[in-house]
């Protein structure tokens, strides 16, 4: 392997500029890799900042792939893992002649399970025929594939039921006394992650091998130097719900399930076994039926007040607690019986312990799905339980993402996770935004909370819409508003004679809407949460992006209401310390999706009033990049007519 330094490998005649068609010198990039390489040198801890443009997954790859050590890359979301692994890590790799060795490790969930899968077509109770079908095109996928990926078998969809009879969890996988245990597909992603100089996982592995560490049976964390997290400012919100406790009533039915499955297999003269797993699915069901359909989130209060919760509650946990007692009484006849005991009684002790409250500092709240109430018990602070988790072993801890500050600030984010020691750096986007953007913010809009604040949004936003000729990622902070949006600019586009095809969150998959999207060229998506961030449209396919409100987390939300009333008791203002940053923060990913090129040109509009009205919008306005800003409709048909006369002529 050739030896480089920073400069070499980012020069304008170095392995990157040789092997990368288009690449440009960037000072930014070259700064934050040499910042990054001097913090894994020395074992220091770096939160870093680097605008949209800067190159910083390359600035964090060269360091790590050139240090020497062992490296874990975590990452917010799988398919920026996949990426990493598939395309990025093995370029540079390539380009530097590196002989370090990769590994892609996700949650045991994405790995087909020999002995689950084959006690689910045993048992053939599948709620569809597709979901048969698709069972056996997974036992025809395990066949040919080395890794059990089920992102490798394309013939059944990601979100498909089935999955779930084809994986195991954390609770029911039967460890060394499994049959399969010599093919498991876990184990042998483990195994190879173990053997690499270079891993990549995501927030939700990283944090959950963490939480292996407190029971001494952490196999990652241990063995590295450095640790590396890409899209950082998902950390605080992913580290919660680690340190977290939550029980599902998903999680009681999946033991039903598999209690049914090996009691057939293993335990069929048990005459009682099949009367109390009714019993606990009816009460977990029972149980779900006490709250509303409407998925939603509910503090304790509010919880407490439902009829029938308490009771449902207790009753629950008495009912699994004697199919425990049967269980223990049948778990020497086989170890997927055995297994089912213990998870019974983990589950019953972890609803007990919600009961009783006997986590102080810790916020108890419920969140209902459409077939599933989720208790959980969520620490209030988790700087003290990060910092234990970053104690110890000597080791580098780079945090980096395009949204850590507020106007260069970085106070918010370190102080969430107890980074105080920190090195802070940052680095401007290398695009020219003011020739590049406009920031939009329409006159006379009413107040956010208005009923009529949805239709004056689309009116305004209707003809920038029409100027920009579709092109268009229409972006809502609430799943309600999202489709009251999409129904209006429907009836809009219907009355004007528009062809814009109108795309919205939740008719396929985020993948799939994507690349309609790209593939239209004058598309409308309207959409939520799922596409503020990890969003990636460069060229003319995107020209405008609509923002309906500041992104303030609604305060009836349990944890944030909690960690609200906490910090005023502490005499501090919430508002400016902790609900600001955080909304400047989703602000800023929202407004990325907008320029992701040196050639692309838009447009980003912000309704919400506030942005202009409060002392407070300066910060957030002033955390953006430093677009050209207008209140004048006519400034935005204006800038649209200039795109169409630069594309004119290219």
């Amino acid at each position: 392997m050739a030896i480089f330094s920073i400069q070499e490998v980012f020069s304008s005649n170095g392995p990157l500029a040789c092997g990368i068609p288009g690449y440009r010198m960037r000072a930014q990039q070259i700064e934050m890799a040499e910042r990054i390489s001097s913090a894994l040198a020395e074992n220091r801890v770096l939160v870093a900042e680097a605008g949209t443009g800067t190159g910083k997954t390359f600035a964090y790859l060269v360091p790590a792939l050139l240090s020497g050590g062992k490296v874990i890359v975590s990452t917010g979301t799988k398919n920026l893992q996949d990426q990493l692994f598939s395309r990025d890590i093995p370029t540079v790799r390539k380009l530097l002649g590196s002989p370090v060795r990769i590994a892609l490790l996700k949650g045991r969930a994405n790995y087909v399970c020999h002995y689950h899968l084959e006690r689910s077509l045993a048992d053939g109770r599948f709620l569809s025929r597709e979901d048969a079908a698709n069972a056996l095109r997974i036992s025809r996928f395990i066949k040919k594939t080395k890794t059990g990926d089920k992102a490798e078998c394309n013939d059944v969809p990601e979100n498909s039921a089935v999955w779930s009879a084809a994986t195991s969890t954390r609770e029911n996988c039967l460890g060394q006394d499994c049959p399969n245990h010599k093919d498991c597909f876990v184990l042998a992603a483990r195994r190879e992650a173990l053997a690499a100089d270079l891993v990549v996982v995501n927030h939700h592995l990283f944090f959950a091998d963490v939480m292996l560490r407190d029971e001494g049976t952490a196999e990652l964390l241990p063995a590295c130097n450095a640790v590396i997290f890409d899209e950082a400012h998902q950390l605080p919100e992913t580290a919660s719900l680690f340190f977290g406790n939550n029980v599902s009533t998903a999680q009681i039915l999946d033991l039903v399930r598999d209690t049914r499955a090996e009691g057939l297999a293993s335990a069929r003269d048990c005459l009682d076994l099949p009367g109390l797993c009714g019993a606990v699915e009816k009460a977990a069901k029972d149980l779900r039926l006490t709250m509303p359909l409407e998925p939603s989130r509910y503090p304790l209060q509010q919880l407490e007040a439902r009829t029938g919760f308490d009771p449902g509650l207790s009753g629950l946990i008495r009912e699994i607690q004697s199919l425990a007692t049967l269980l223990e009484s049948q778990a020497q006849r086989a170890e997927g019986v055995e297994n089912c005991w213990r998870r019974a009684v983990e589950l019953a002790t972890q609803l007990g312990r919600w009961q009783s409250g006997a986590d102080a500092d810790y916020v108890r709240w419920g969140e209902t799905y459409t077939h599933a109430l989720q208790l959980n018990a969520t620490p209030l602070i988790i700087a003290d339980i990060m910092q234990k988790q970053m104690s110890g072993h000597p080791r580098a801890w780079i945090f980096t993402s395009a949204t850590l500050a507020v106007q260069q600030d970085f106070a918010h984010f370190c102080s969430e996770l107890g980074l105080n020691e920190a090195e802070a750096a940052y680095w401007d986007s290398p695009f020219d935004f003011e020739r590049q953007a406009l920031l939009y913010a329409p006159q006379n809009l009413p107040d956010p909370n208005s009923p009529l604040y949805v239709e004056a949004v689309v009116d305004a936003a209707f003809p920038v819409l029409v100027a920009s000729g579709g092109r268009t990622f229409f972006l809502c902070t609430s799943l309600r508003a999202m489709r009251r949006t999409h129904e209006l600019l429907g009836d809009a586009l219907d009355r004007a004679g528009l062809k814009f095809p109108l795309l919205l969150q939740g008719e396929g998959s985020k993948n799939e809407l994507l690349e309609r999207f790209r593939r239209l060229g004058n598309a409308i998506l309207v959409g939520s949460q799922s596409f503020w961030e990890g969003v990636d449209v460069r060229g003319e396919a995107l020209s405008l992006v609509v923002i309906d409100k500041l992104p303030f987390a609604p305060p009836d939300d349990p944890v944030l209401s909690a960690r609200i009333q906490r910090m005023k008791s502490e005499g501090r203002n919430a508002f400016m310390d902790y609900q600001l940053p955080r909304a400047v923060i989703s602000i800023k990913q929202g407004a990325g999706r907008l320029i992701r090129d040196e050639a692309d040109r838009g447009v980003l509009m912000i309704c919400d009033p506030r942005m202009i009205s409060k002392p407070y919008g300066k910060r957030i306005w002033r955390s953006l990049p430093p677009m050209t800003r207008t209140r004048e409709l006519d400034d935005v048909l204006a800038f649209f007519n200039a795109e169409k006369t630069i594309a004119v002529t290219q």
